[in-house]
């Protein structure tokens, strides 16, 4: 009987993975490894002649077989990586993407720009892989997170307390601002994130599988044309963005006009800029509120 050492599994894995037509095979070969095996990647490599064990090769078969069904990777072993920092994960809750780091890095931008500490609230926070982020790089700040779903701050929840950070970091059940009470929370921050749902309904058939069969449609599904979070957003934002307060919101990659008009239309702004991602698509509102 053959014997299956780590090299001959990452070779075996990356080739049944291709045929199946898995996005970046041998890398979700190496991170399915090493989470088998409780290695780094880098110790694969330096691991390739040792033998691996039948218990572990047999863990090993469901969760390529489920891989090669598209399941997407980050489910399989219950985590990812986001800013440099790992993020657990489970269907509750997207997979936290790389476009969604430049809202961070432009927040933690402004937020390093700034004399005093600063009070943020994150909506749909989802994993809080935004709030854990921000958190872990800016030291003085507080963050509120309101999400929806109990499923979603349950890991949400994990993430905060895997990275210390439940001083700092508040999670709130309900719908955007609904959770914040008047003369019980302070309703009043200088800085608003979100990555709120933005697919349209169109756009929800044409999805890779990967994500329109195993990621939670309401953190997806956005409406007919994709902006009725924003347009909730944008009704009640008046009442919590402090003045000269910034608000930052990441938005599908032609969703810049309509949004960029939807805001204007408040008459709250004194500054509103789309930016583009490194793809030249649409990804970030930054919205600075009037000074008044």
């Amino acid at each position: 009987m053959e014997q299956w050492t780590i090299g001959k599994l990452l070779t075996w894995m990356n080739g049944y993975l291709a045929e199946k037509g898995v996005d970046s095979p041998r890398l979700s070969a190496e991170l399915l490894l090493s989470h088998v095996l409780a290695r780094k990647r880098i110790e694969l490599y330096t691991n390739f002649d040792l033998p691996v064990e039948q218990a572990r090769l047999d863990e090993l078969r469901g969760l390529v077989k489920r891989c090669g069904e598209h399941e997407p990777v980050a489910y399989l072993v219950g985590r990812c990586e986001f800013y440099s920092l790992q993020i657990k994960v489970n269907r509750a809750v997207l997979i936290p993407r790389p476009e969604t780091e430049l809202l961070v890095e432009r927040a933690i931008d402004r937020l390093r720009l700034r004399a005093k500490p600063a009070a943020i609230l994150d909506l749909c926070t989802g994993s809080g892989c935004i709030a854990v982020a921000i958190a872990r790089n800016v030291q003085e700040c507080r963050i509120v997170a309101t999400d929806s779903s109990d499923e979603a701050l349950a890991v949400a929840d994990q993430n905060v307390r895997a990275h210390a950070l439940a001083e700092r970091v508040r999670l709130l059940c309900g719908d955007l601002f609904d959770p914040l009470i008047a003369g019980l929370d302070d309703t009043s921050f200088d800085l608003i994130v979100s990555n709120p749902p933005y697919v349209s309904s169109a756009e929800m058939q044409q999805l890779d599988r990967n994500v329109k069969d195993y990621e939670p449609v309401s953190a997806l599904h956005g409406g007919m044309d994709g902006l009725d979070v924003y347009r909730r957003i944008a009704q009640s934002v008046g009442n919590f963005l402090k003045p000269d307060g910034v608000l930052l919101l990441e938005i599908g990659y032609a969703q810049g006009p309509p949004i960029r008009a939807l805001f204007e239309a408040t008459g709250l702004f004194a500054e509103i800029t789309v930016e583009k991602d490194r793809s030249n698509n649409d990804r970030i509102v930054i919205a600075r509120r009037q000074r008044n």
